[in-house]
């Protein structure tokens, strides 16, 4: 089993526009498995609205992390992710035509720029 002990981040407001590219910040190297694209991971992960800062999903608040392919999650997150290592912290500013798509798209998230910091705690 992983170590799921790192605690729940925090998201400094953002200030600025928005940007119109996802933005890929590594907060803490990882030192195990790297991941790719065509990976399974383990995540932990909180994802905020741009706009607002309210958080709209966090695995911590579950208390449980979760296991996805990849290839099923969103762009941002199947760009952002590989390379990324297992350990490591990383911060994905994820514009709409990489999350949700545009306004109106069916989702209560479509057309929102998404912030997500992601725990890497496993891949396979």
């Amino acid at each position: 089993m992983t170590d799921t002990s790192a605690s729940k981040p925090e998201v400094d407001f953002p200030t600025g526009p928005a940007p119109a590219e996802l933005e890929i910040t590594d907060i803490t190297l990882g030192e195990g498995a790297e991941a790719s694209a065509g990976s399974t991971v383990d995540v932990h992960y909180l994802g905020v609205e741009f706009d607002t800062g309210a958080e709209f999903d966090s695995s911590w608040s579950r208390s449980q992390s979760i296991n996805f392919p990849l290839r099923s999650l969103i762009a941002g997150w199947q760009v952002g992710i590989p390379g990324m290592k297992v350990g490591g912290r990383r911060k994905l500013v994820v514009p709409p035509h990489q999350a949700y798509g545009p306004a109106g798209g069916g989702h209560q998230l479509s057309g929102k720029t998404l912030i997500f910091v992601i725990d890497l705690l496993g891949v396979s």
